[in-house]
């Protein structure tokens, strides 16, 4: 996509001589329906919080139907393992943690964290050799969050976690979220990046009138700057303690940057005669099903402390109680959509807004097809590396030297 950047209305009255075509993006009418296109495996992406994962602890998750067991060993190390047993297909997210390997909970089979099978209590030397394993993920862990890399895992070490350095800055506190939406992950892009929506917030956020300043794109990206003001309606008093001096009543106005650099979300709000944002959140939505018409949302929202000492602490609750507010009026419009878009078998949205074409287009294009119910691709734990034989005379039987609790 070439890059463009436009201002106010002027980029307005460019884009409407523009070639695209209006009207809606239909499967064989136009550009491939995005909501039949899956988020692309090759980043890094949260599944768990880290403070659900304890020690000793195994929880499963998924991406993209591909479900996942985390687990943490007693050493501190979460390790991700494809959710099966290479036996008997029961998940191993039902299994018990011994050291730093998942044993399951049916016949006792004991994995690595590199998905190699470590023992087999009752296998002796003369039985059939057993399977080699299951796939492993690489995995991360930043920002309270664990990240899982779900594509080719040769490309793990060269893909980037999202930069965020006012996380654990002394001058800001964080607000972490994590919620299942029943829709599309591009749904999610599309509201945030589009504050034309107010209206649904009106009786949080009173009127609030946004102006688009400008926006670019590029070939992974889409960046909209707005200008917010207040004109009038009863405002949540959670909206001005988290602007802190922006959006708090009268004349006071602000400036939101939103930025989709895929498959995460950014937003900067600075306040009026403000020289760094009053917060700043970072946003991702990690498909759940193969058909990814459910998501995940991870959400980082960054405030900078007041200068008053022990203020953010009174104003927390109520911050919190603004923020789940505003996300569930998201969330339900949100699921209507995906609602609609199910029951009509298409994307039928007469979209118009340039800055939504273009986004579009980026999830599009860094997108994936989406893969077949029950196709995943079974690696058989190749991903674990190490020796071409890694299930030999060591798993067998009660007493061999490598103990259950692995290395």
């Amino acid at each position: 996509m070439a890059e463009t950047d436009s201002e106010g209305a002027a980029f307005l009255a460019a884009r409407a001589g523009s070639s695209r075509p209006p009207g809606p993006e239909v499967t064989g009418r136009g550009p491939t329906d995005l909501r039949r296109v899956g988020a692309n495996p090759d980043f890094w992406y949260p599944v768990a919080l880290s403070r659900r994962l304890r020690a000793g602890r195994v929880v499963p998750t998924a991406f993209a139907g591909e479900r996942i067991a985390l687990y943490r060993g007693t050493s501190g190390t979460v390790h991700a393992l494809e959710d099966r047993c290479a036996h008997r297909q029961v998940p191993l997210s039902m299994g018990v943690v011994e050291g730093d390997t998942l044993r399951c909970c049916y016949h006792a089979w004991a994995y690595r964290g590199d998905g190699r099978i470590s023992q087999i209590p009752y296998l002796s030397k003369g039985d059939g050799r057993p399977p080699r394993g299951v796939r492993s993920y690489p995995v991360r862990e930043q920002y309270g969050l664990v990240f899982v890399f779900p594509g080719d895992p040769q490309r793990a070490a060269g893909t980037a976690l999202p930069d965020l350095p006012a996380y654990g800055s002394p001058r800001h506190r964080t607000m972490t979220y994590s919620r299942t939406v029943r829709c599309h992950y591009s749904f999610m892009h599309e509201n945030l990046l589009d504050m034309n929506h107010q209206f649904l917030h009106r009786g949080v956020v009173g009127r609030l009138h946004p102006e688009l300043l400008q926006y670019r794109s590029g070939a992974r990206w889409v960046e909209a700057k707005y200008l917010f003001s207040h004109a009038g309606g009863k405002r949540n008093h959670g909206a001005g303690l988290l602007a802190a001096e922006g959006i708090r009543g009268g004349d006071s106005r602000d400036v939101m940057t939103i930025r989709t650099e895929y498959p995460y979300q950014t937003l900067d709000l600075v306040p009026e005669h403000a020289d760094r944002p009053a917060f700043s959140l970072w946003a991702t939505y990690v498909p759940e099903d193969y058909e990814q018409r459910t998501c995940h949302a991870y959400g980082l929202l960054m405030i900078e402390k007041p200068s008053v000492p022990g203020v953010m602490s009174l104003a927390w609750p109520f911050v919190r109680r603004f923020t789940e507010r505003v996300f569930a009026e998201d969330r339900r419009a949100v699921e209507a959509e995906q609602r609609a878009w199910e029951e009509q078998g298409e994307d039928r949205n007469r979209e118009v807004f340039p800055l939504i074409l273009d986004v579009r287009e980026v999830l599009r294009a860094n997108g994936v097809p989406l893969r077949p119910a029950g196709s995943a691709p079974v690696l058989d734990g190749s991903t674990g590396g190490g020796d071409e034989n890694p299930c030999s005379d060591q798993v067998v039987g009660p007493h061999s030297s490598d103990a259950p609790a692995g290395d």
